[in-house]
């Protein structure tokens, strides 16, 4: 499977990519995760991307291409495909991924179709583990005191998961992202979602959308 899960922050988006990736049995890659990976390394890359994301800016495309470039050199996804989650954002993205894949191409591309407002109480509800990154929000918290069931690490609040930068980055995606959309439905490989709903109801959405794309 070849396969770009698109939408707006807060759309659910990594949470699908989560579950496809554990159904079809094919590597998730997360550029949000290769991204903060870095920012807690304190790479050079890492403290560039703290600013950027800071500001609510998407990152530049280079820097993020050239990440996604290397991780589908690696063995596991050349030998069983990709879900790629937050990648391309871009025109100039999704060129430079159609460049990438050659004449494998892409099986297809997948949008959740969520509103911006609904996508901003998700947001800033949300917490997030700062050592394993895995997700609550002020719903569902952990169990004790902010501390994560997983691994015990502290639960925050993530400074792009606040009110001002959640704003800025959804005008973002409808100038940046947005053409992406309509880049790959022009090339008949968009099936849009309606991302509102349970987990297990937005994946039979997306698993009926790929029938008879992927095995």
């Amino acid at each position: 499977m070849r396969l770009v899960v698109l939408g707006r922050q807060g759309s659910g988006k990594g949470t699908q990519c989560v579950l496809l990736s554990r159904y079809y049995a094919v590597p998730h890659i997360s550029t949000g995760d290769m991204l903060r990976s870095a920012v807690k390394a304190g790479t050079p890359i890492g403290l560039k991307v703290r600013e950027i994301i800071g500001r609510g800016a998407l990152i530049p495309d280079d820097i993020v291409t050239d990440m996604v470039f290397n991780r589908l050199m690696e063995g596991d996804v050349r030998n069983l495909g990709f879900i790629l989650d937050g990648f391309p954002r871009t025109v100039a993205q999704a060129e430079a991924l159609e460049q990438m894949l050659g004449e494998s191409g892409l099986d297809r591309a997948v949008e959740l179709d969520v509103p911006s407002e609904l996508t901003i109480r998700r947001l800033t509800a949300r917490r997030v583990c700062s050592d394993c990154g895995a997700i609550y929000s002020t719903h569902k918290p952990p169990k004790f005191n902010w501390t994560c069931d997983i691994c015990g690490g502290e639960v925050v609040q993530r400074d792009d998961d606040r009110e001002e930068s959640i704003r800025k980055r959804l005008a973002l995606y409808d100038t940046e992202t947005l053409p992406v959309v309509q880049w790959y439905e022009k090339r008949s490989l968009l099936s849009r979602i309606t991302g509102t709903g349970s987990q297990s109801a937005v994946l039979k959405r997306i698993q009926k959308a790929l029938t008879g794309v992927v095995p």
